[in-house]
């Protein structure tokens, strides 16, 4: 289990935090340090089902000038490791499956198999 984390962030804190009162104890990867690779970002996609606009936060996306909708999936890839601070956060990566810790009782059920 790994966790694309940002300590700054309060969801991300919170979601990191239950899955240690669970007994988990994820790979913590603080994304703006060592961003995901464009197959990662891939693999979590079609973990999610999403496609790269509806994982990017819409502020940063925006501030940044980025219109992910309007990119080829490739170039909004691309555009989210080249500026990790898009990606939404926290993401929790298990095995084959993957969610989003907003809020963070979203990733419990990868527990479940843990």
């Amino acid at each position: 289990m790994k966790i694309f984390h940002n300590p700054n962030c309060t969801k991300s804190r919170q979601t990191l935090a239950l899955l240690r009162e669970h007994d988990a104890n994820p790979d913590v990867i603080e994304y703006l340090k060592t961003p995901p690779t464009a197959d990662d970002l891939e693999s979590i996609l079609s973990m999610l089902g999403l496609q790269p606009a509806e994982l990017s936060r819409k502020k940063e996306t925006k501030e940044l000038g980025l219109d992910l909708q309007s990119m080829s999936r490739a170039e909004a890839i691309r555009a989210m490791v080249e500026n990790p601070r898009v990606i939404e956060r926290p993401i929790v990566v298990s095995g084959q499956r993957a969610a989003i810790g907003r809020p963070p009782e979203n990733v419990l059920p990868l527990l479940a198999d843990d």
